[in-house]
């Protein structure tokens, strides 16, 4: 049981998007998992896509999927989140932090002081809630021996992207992943930090549309949402999981060293050399 077979995961943020893809591509005979949001019904939000919908998906895959009203901004629905998790299945063995309030003018062109004030939500949910939802689940994995924590991140952690509202909060959840780690290893818990490339998504879709010219460079080579899910799995799977554990990954590079494909049966390339290095931490500790 555990990381390699009857599997209990939680992935936040998984009505659409990333979330959605990595909780399917997480999906499978014996895993149970539980998929949060705030979208109960088809047309609650602008974007298709409900945690119901998500959960009927993994189940139809082998899985079972679990749907979960949860609003990561509040930290009593978050508590209530992994208290049901302990009641129903006693454990947790992988938590995906992805849940992200997209801002409407995040993407927007101009200087972070002309955006609006709100752009700062998306470090309430987005980094503020990972180290709640990791809180929360941290003793569940302590008490089983085992467990990973994944932050979903990005090159914006490293390069400008969409201002300092996300950069800030991508950089923030990578130190956070690696001092986790820290404070895990003694008791088999890996936590980590994975880069997704340009994703397949709802969202993405519309923007490939209306602007092809500046995505072009991207479009061409961008991940399924499905793909950081398969990368999860295998990172969960491998032998040499703790000696990853507080490092900041590239998801396209782990998918060439551990052989994991796309949905297509390809591999994405890594932005590496167009968009920087991830970053390195010390192994220094002052306590």
């Amino acid at each position: 049981m555990g990381l390699n077979s009857d599997r209990v995961i939680v992935v936040t943020g998984a009505s659409r998007g990333a979330g959605k893809g990595i909780a399917l591509g997480l999906a499978g005979p014996g895993s149970t998992v539980y998929v949060t949001g705030r979208t109960r019904n088809e047309g609650d939000a602008p974007l298709p896509g409900t945690v119901q919908a998500t959960a009927d998906e993994i189940t139809a895959r082998g899985g079972t999927g679990v749907p979960v009203i949860c609003d990561h901004a509040d930290d009593e629905q978050v508590a209530a989140l992994f208290e049901r998790v302990r009641a129903e299945r006693g454990r947790l063995d992988i938590l995906v932090n992805n849940a992200l309030v997209v801002h409407d003018d995040l993407a927007k062109k101009g200087p972070f002081w002309e955006k609006p004030l709100s752009m700062q939500v998306v470090l309430d949910v987005g980094l503020r809630s990972s180290y709640v939802a990791s809180w929360y689940a941290a003793p569940l994995m302590v008490a089983g021996g085992e467990g990973l924590i994944v932050n979903t991140s990005s090159f914006g952690a490293r390069c400008y992207m969409h201002g300092p509202a996300y950069g800030a909060g991508k950089a923030a959840v990578d130190k956070m992943a690696h001092d986790m780690a820290h404070d895990l290893r003694p008791y088999g818990v890996a936590a980590l930090s994975l880069w997704m490339g340009m994703l397949k998504t709802e969202r993405t879709a519309a923007a490939f549309e209306a602007n092809a010219e500046a995505y072009k460079r991207f479009a061409a080579h961008a991940e399924s949402a499905e793909f950081p899910g398969r990368v999860i799995d295998a990172l969960a799977r491998d032998p040499r999981l703790m000696d990853r554990s507080g490092k900041v990954l590239i998801g396209a590079e782990v998918a060439e060293e551990l052989e994991v494909t796309d949905i297509d049966g390809n591999r994405p390339p890594s932005h590496r050399g167009f968009l920087g290095d991830p970053t390195v931490f010390s192994d220094a500790v002052v306590e």
